[in-house]
This record gives C-alpha cells, structure tokens and sequence, in this order.
C-alpha cells in the first residue's frame, strides 16, 4: 500500500490530481478521510518552490573536448551548460509559443521583413555589466560573419541589415519570414558581452547561474546569481556530472548520486522507473535518432546507393528493439507531426529487393563502414548491428566501426562520411532546414548541397499565406526524403529519470530533454 500511496501523493505534488480524487483513492486503501485530508496537505506543500540545497544532474552527451562556446555547442552537456549562465532573446514557451528573455517584446512590420526587439531594461550580466542594444548586435554578428563556426549559422542567413536604436535591436530581411522569432531561440545565440568577440568561452551571461568550477567532459558547479533578472533557479548549487555510459548513469539515478538524468534507456525504462524513488518522465517530439551519409563523398555521392541504404533498413524494427516504445517510426525526412505545418509522406519501408536493385545500379562493391557509439544516441551501436542484418537480406556488407565517446562529436560526427547521430528537433520547420539541410549551413551533416532546395526554403520564409508554406515545406521534405543523406529510422521520445529529492517537472511540449534542459533551473529540492 506504501508504494500507492507514495504514487498518489507524487502526482499531487505534480499537479495531476486534485483534492478530492487523493481522497477518495486514499480511502479506498483503507485511510480515514483526516488521515488523506493531511497527507494531501503534506503532497499540496510539495508543489511550492523550495529555495537553496543542490541539484545534481547526470548528464549523457559530453567530452573534454567539448567548449564553453555557445556557438560550438553540439550535445546536450554543452546545451545544458549554457543554459545554466546565459540567455537568447526569446525562448519557446513550454506549452508552445514564446518567452521573451533577454528582449522583453518583439513587433515586426506588416510585410515581416522588419524585427525590432526591445531590449529588457535593468538586467546585468552576471560580471555586472548592463546589457545593451549593442551587445545583442555584437552576439550576432559573431554568429553569422562567413568565417564563424556557429551552429547557428544556417538560421542567420537571409539577413540584410542589423542595427540598434537606442534599447532596440532591429533585424532586416532580404526576404520575410514569419517564424524569425523563433529562430532567436536557438540556444547557440547566447546574449554575451561584446558579443563574445573578446573571449567567448568566458561563460558571461543574464542567466540565473555563475559557473564555479568547470572540468570540460568530466563536471561543472554553477552558483545562483545573486542579480538575476528572472524567477528561474530554486537551487542555490546546481552540479552537473557528465556520465556517457548509461549503466553508469541509471546506477547513479538509483543509488541517489544524482537526482535527474537524460537518456534513460529505452530497454531499461521500465525496470529503472519501478525503483520506489524514481519517476520516468516521457515526452514525444521532434527528436530522432539518424543515420548520416555525405552526399559530396564517395560512395554516398551516388543516390542508387543512398536509396539501397534507405531500403535497407528496418524502421519498425528498430522502434520495438532500440526504442521499445518509446518513439515513432521516422520516413527519412526530420520532419514529423510535431511540427505546425507538417503534411504526411508515403512511408518508405523496409524492401530488400528495391534496396538490391538500387545497390546493384549503382555499381558499388565491398563492405561499406559505419561509425557509431554510445555517444550518439542510447542503442546506437546495437541500432547499427540491427541495420547490419537487415542489409545482409539486400546483398549489401555493413561494416560497423565503434567509436569512442569521448571526441565523437568532433572527430566523427560531421566529420567522417557514415555514422549514427541524432538531431533534437526544432521549434519550426525553417529552423529545422535551415540549420541542417540549407547547403550553406555549418551544420550541413548530410553535405544535402541542392540549390532547388534553397530557393525553395527562401521562397517558404516569404510566403506568408500558411496553405502555401505547407505546400512547399512537404516539397522540402521529399526532397530530402528522395535525394537525401538522411536515413531517420524513428523519432525517440525524450526518457528522463527524475529521483523524488526534487520536485516541480512540468510538461513541456516543445525543445529538447529535461524540460527542454530547463529542468534542473524549474525544479527544487523537495522539503
């Protein structure tokens, strides 16, 4: 019965039940009405914000050779990191939409070719300097020079002009585009001083922690800002704890090292979330486990080759064996229905006669190498020995290489040309696009270099008519579906495990794991 009740006061501290069913529940355990009516007290007490102690969070994702950068930041250590000292413009709203952050409003003009952002007035960053008009251009400047290695270098493209006047920061487009709010999200566009231009890993930002200590790939602290701005950050010490591998990791959640982690694996969720201290907290979304192919390197220049791959792989397959569940079945497009303007393709499937007639045309022979590790998704080199076999059936030799953690994202994702990654998603489907498959994006993975496929991307920015963006957004997609260096076998849900030390999750709809790495900021040490 302890283990019920200890359920039902959980969900009122989450705020999924209200007075009445906790008693009512709780007397069918056999409770008097007092006893539920206090216990439902002590479980309502829990919902308020309790300030100071420390969060501990284990996080999958990180190496030493990661950077305090926001521009370089490429896995969810480095994500998570900068959202602990600094702040974008704007960020999405848990339930959809925007939070203004470091802007307080935004308003554009009628044709949405002019963005004018209206600076917050009074905030510091956290070396005590005011924040200006100016160090927002400097920040953008930085991300969008032709010389940058910003991952945000694809959404600054199609920008003609910026500018300050006074506390605004102004933004004009060659082209319209109704979703450049959004694209202020983007969490490599950390506001910094200057811009970041005099020293961009110093980690100075309007965010509600300091970082105290930093051991790249290994921990970090982060202290409460005394002078921050806004109502994020119960905890006076936040400690992250980089632990790739996930035994590791789901050993520390249990044993109580740490009180979150992300990346709970899918064929462990349901053992590690019977612990009677551990919640398991899933979220659907944008996110999906991939396969990349260089479109410019050989063999995979050659798209009968990247079509018998395509066909060659089993999507149902590895939603039951690497997801468990725990995900959708992906259709070699990074779009999927959790997008505004999502319209349906016809499901590619598994065929290892298409996949032989498409290796047999393009002249290929010999095994071909694919890299993968632990680091680049949870299943990933048991997702590449499932994508082995299924090859075999065509006639087509995978040879799997596996990769250390540490350095995969530098020294093989968009690096070597055949590997296993995984992309989080995007607020909309320009962000998406424009980061990833634009052909003059840093972070091109796919080397996806068409210049129909950019005309059209443009094209949708300026089409204000949403009928008309869909149409051509559906295009996009089959484009990368057919032509692509995408193989998406499925979209993972987000599986994070939550010890019952802290409390205050809250669904969040949109972004990345952890409340879209907000969790450890959102959340508090339980009384």
């Amino acid at each position: 019965m302890s283990d019920q009740l200890d359920y039902l006061k959980w969900r009122v501290g989450a705020g999924k039940m209200s007075r009445r069913e906790f008693i009512g529940r709780a007397s069918a355990l056999g409770l008097s009405t007092a006893l539920a009516s206090s216990m439902y007290a002590g479980a309502l007490r829990a919902q308020t914000p309790q300030m100071g102690g420390t969060i501990r969070v284990g996080i999958q994702g990180g190496a030493s050779s990661d950077s305090l950068d926001p521009a370089v930041a490429a896995n969810a250590t480095a994500t998570s990191v900068s959202r602990l000292w600094g702040e974008p413009l704007m960020e999405l709203a848990p339930q959809g939409g925007l939070d203004p952050k470091v802007a307080e409003s935004v308003e554009a003009s009628e044709d949405a070719k002019v963005w004018r952002f209206k600076i917050r007035q009074g905030i510091t960053f956290s070396n005590g300097q005011t924040v200006t008009a100016e160090d927002v251009l400097a920040t953008m400047e930085r991300h969008s020079g032709e010389d940058t290695k910003s991952g945000a270098l694809g959404i600054m493209r199609g920008i003609a002009n910026m500018s300050t006047d006074g506390d605004t920061f102004i933004i004009e487009l060659e082209q319209p585009n109704a979703d450049l709010p959004y694209l202020m999200t983007d969490y490599h566009l950390m506001i910094q001083p200057n811009g970041g231009k005099d020293d961009p890993t110093a980690a100075i930002g309007t965010g509600p922690y300091i970082l105290k200590s930093v051991d790249m790939g290994v921990r970090f602290v982060a202290e409460k800002n005394p002078n921050y701005w806004g109502d994020l950050g119960y905890a006076e010490t936040i400690e992250m704890v980089v632990i790739n591998d996930d035994t590791a990791r789901m050993a520390a959640l249990q044993s109580g090292q740490v009180d979150m982690v992300n990346r709970v694996p899918p064929r462990t969720a349901g053992l590690v979330g019977r612990a009677p201290n551990i919640n398991i907290q899933t979220t659907s979304g944008p996110g999906h486990y991939v396969f990349i192919m260089h479109c410019n390197t050989a063999p995979f220049d050659n798209n009968d080759l990247r079509l018998a791959l395509k066909y060659a792989m089993n999507r149902e397959e590895m939603v039951e064996k690497i997801l468990f569940g725990y995900g959708s079945v992906g259709n070699d497009t990074p779009i999927n229905s959790s997008y505004p303007l999502f319209t349906e393709l016809e499901q590619r499937s598994y065929d290892p006669d298409q996949a032989k007639f498409h290796f047999e045309k393009s002249g290929h022979s010999g095994p071909i190498l694919l890299r993968t590790s632990d680091n680049s998704f949870p299943g990933a080199p048991d997702a590449a020995a499932l994508f082995q076999q299924s090859a075999a059936a065509a006639g087509i030799e995978i040879e799997i290489k596996r990769e250390p953690n540490d350095g995969y994202w530098s020294e093989v994702w968009n690096t070597q040309p055949f590997c296993t990654s995984y992309w989080g998603g995007r607020p909309t489907q320009d962000s998406m696009f424009s980061t990833a498959y634009l052909s003059t994006a840093d972070w091109n993975d796919t080397r996806f270099f068409n210049e129909d496929f950019d005309k059209l991307l443009f094209a949708a920015r300026a089409e204000l008519d949403e009928a008309k963006r869909t149409q051509m957004y559906a295009e996009m997609s089959k484009m990368v579906h057919d032509e692509g260096g995408l193989i998406c076998p499925m979209f993972n849900d987000f599986v994070d495990g939550i010890s019952d030390r802290v409390t205050g999750w809250t669904e969040q709809k949109v972004g990345f794991e952890l409340m879209n790495f907000y969790a450890p900021m959102k959340m508090w040490v339980a009384a």
